[in-house]
């Protein structure tokens, strides 16, 4: 079994909207239902489990779910802390080979970055897609000087889905909650323990939908 967990639990401060972000609509559709469809499309995944906080699974399951005929295997209410909420999508699965962490506020993965994942899982433990960035990024110190200058070409901007295989990512996460860890992604929680996360090519249109700056480029990739 392969399975995707996809969390929409993002309230979208930095966007400034009424409803949370993954409800936003680009082309007449919220961005949630575009992030499903590529899931519920992608032949290589077997389940589907949705995050959503507690206030929305109702209006989710009615304004995108039932509205737009998608389908999901199981919605599993979320935590404080993003973390928490993959925790308790992780305890719902028992002896899946891979699972998949996306945002569900990402619209654009392609099949290929899907597919690429379970793939390099498959052989490394884990794998995330990413960029190498545009910009050249700097160091900077506490006074706001810059430090030094990193080769772009070493530095990639981290991506989803970031894939695992189950029992890594479960025996990691458990262990994070024991140690009360703070981690900003899953990468994180694997490398934490001294496992190593491998790389590859994801897309400059795999964006995550954050700002309203985004949704303009959203209203073009649609």
């Amino acid at each position: 079994m392969i399975s995707a967990i996809i969390l929409a639990g993002g309230k979208g401060k930095r966007m400034g909207a009424k409803v949370s972000k993954q409800y936003i609509e680009i082309n007449g559709k919220p961005i949630l239902y575009y992030t499903l469809k590529k899931f519920t499309a992608c032949q290589d995944i077997n389940r589907i489990i949705l995050v959503l906080p507690r206030d929305e699974i109702e209006y989710c399951i009615k304004e995108v779910l039932e509205k737009y005929s998608l389908k999901v295997d199981l919605i599993v209410e979320g935590g404080k802390e993003r973390q928490d909420s993959v925790f308790n999508a992780l305890e719902e699965i028992k002896n899946d080979e891979i699972v998949l962490i996306h945002d569900g506020a990402r619209p654009f993965v392609s099949e290929r970055i899907i597919i690429d994942g379970i793939k390099y899982a498959k052989l490394y433990g884990a794998a995330a897609p990413g960029v190498i960035p545009k910009d050249t990024i700097k160091i900077k110190d506490e006074n706001g000087f810059s430090l030094s200058t990193p080769n772009r070409q070493d530095l990639m901007a981290i991506q989803t889905p970031q894939v695992f295989k189950f029992d890594l990512i479960k025996e990691c996460h458990k262990k994070i909650k024991q140690d009360k860890l703070i981690v900003t992604d899953d990468t994180m929680v694997v490398e934490a323990y001294n496992n190593r996360v491998y790389l590859y090519e994801g897309d400059y249109t795999n964006i995550k939908v954050t700002t309203p700056e985004d949704l303009i480029l959203a209203e073009r990739l649609i």
